[in-house]
């Protein structure tokens, strides 16, 4: 499978104007990912509430970039959420992800959303190595 940055990914892409133009600082040592980002309203499900969606779509793109600190290009096979708090609009969270284990092609990522150090969401996920 070939893939290309276009730069219009939703999560991160600076060219997509109704994208959510998060910046993910990599550790390639840790082999991780964590990104500091306030979800506006125009995200909500309840009022005032992020839609649930927006966080399993952080914490996917959190699980590739954590998987960036090993290869450039991959993709998620699979990706498991838990809820656990509400996440409101306008909260500062905190999105990482740390790779778990790899095997050949695979690595099992987890990733978390925190707001003042409480987690609200978590996630594992197995992500696959392009060739």
């Amino acid at each position: 499978m070939q893939v290309e940055d276009d730069a219009n990914c939703f999560v991160c892409g600076p060219l997509n104007e109704h994208g959510l133009h998060a910046k993910f600082d990599v550790d390639v040592e840790q082999q991780s990912a964590r990104c500091r980002i306030i979800i506006p309203a125009g995200f909500q499900g309840w009022q005032n509430i992020v839609h649930g969606g927006i966080l399993a779509t952080l914490l996917d793109e959190a699980s590739i970039y954590a998987c960036r600190s090993v290869t450039v290009n991959c993709v998620t096979a699979d990706l498991s959420v838990r809820y656990k708090k509400p996440v409101k609009v306008g909260d500062e969270l905190i999105v990482s992800a740390q790779i778990v284990e790899q095997k050949k092609r695979i690595f099992q990522v987890a990733a978390r959303i925190e707001v003042d150090g409480v987690v609200h969401a978590e996630a594992q996920s197995r992500v696959f190595k392009l060739k």
